[in-house]
């Protein structure tokens, strides 16, 4: 009996020998791939965390001049952060904080500046979108009216139907700027359109078509609209 068990137990040791001598080289290397990619994953979240880490604290500091009203020292520590820490969250947050207080400064060229900034480098596209809504808005205010047109087709490539919606509402403003009536009344009824009508912001986009005496048609109730009847 013993010699039976000796004698499977050679024949397995023989296969796994043959096996490892066929295939051995192929696991190793196999083996030191997912090793060495696994020590680079957790290499890279210690790297992003102590990024993400410097970037909260520098972002601190330019929430405070923010705060305090100082659009100097809130433009240098986005020079600062943008430089550093380019592709991190905190860094394009911190673009659409500086750019409000130089806005609310007067300073425009650079407030343009900093959205700009935000556009072209965010990671994220809704940080992208909403840095191209701000900027057209300051552009408008410079009646750079074709340069705010332009930043807001940018903006409308894959945007989410929401964006979109504050998309065409900004190139109302844009349009009725330029006295561009008609024009303005279909930006402004497509962003009627496209908006939730549980969200507030709607009820400035129907003013605005009021004003223009271009509202909307009262949307069917739930009943009529099941019923095929108009209300």
């Amino acid at each position: 009996m013993a010699t039976h068990l000796d004698l499977e137990e050679q024949e397995q040791l023989d296969r796994l020998k043959a096996f490892w001598n066929r295939y051995g080289n192929w696991v190793t290397w196999i083996l030191i791939a997912v090793l060495t990619a696994l020590a680079g994953w957790r290499a890279w979240e210690w790297y992003a965390r102590d990024q993400a880490l410097k970037a909260s604290s520098m972002f601190d500091e330019l929430d405070r001049a923010a705060t305090a009203g100082d659009a100097e020292r809130a433009a240098l520590v986005f020079n600062d952060i943008k430089t550093r820490y380019p592709r991190v969250a905190y860094t394009q947050q911190a673009g659409l904080l500086a750019a409000k207080v130089q806005f609310d400064k007067g300073q425009l060229d650079a407030a343009a500046a900093s959205l700009f900034w935000v556009g072209e480098n965010a990671s994220e596209a809704e940080y992208r979108v909403v840095a191209r809504l701000r900027l057209a808005a300051v552009l408008l205010e410079q009646k750079k009216f074709d340069e705010a047109i332009k930043q807001l087709d940018v903006a409308s490539v894959g945007a989410a139907p929401e964006f979109l919606a504050l998309v065409a509402d900004r190139r109302g403003d844009v349009l009725l700027a330029q006295d561009k009536r008609d024009e303005a009344i279909a930006a402004y009824r497509k962003a009627w359109d496209l908006m939730d009508g549980k969200v507030d912001y709607r009820r400035l986009i129907d003013a605005k078509l009021t004003a223009l005496a271009a509202a909307p048609e009262p949307a069917k109730t739930a009943s009529a609209v099941a019923a095929g009847a108009k209300p």
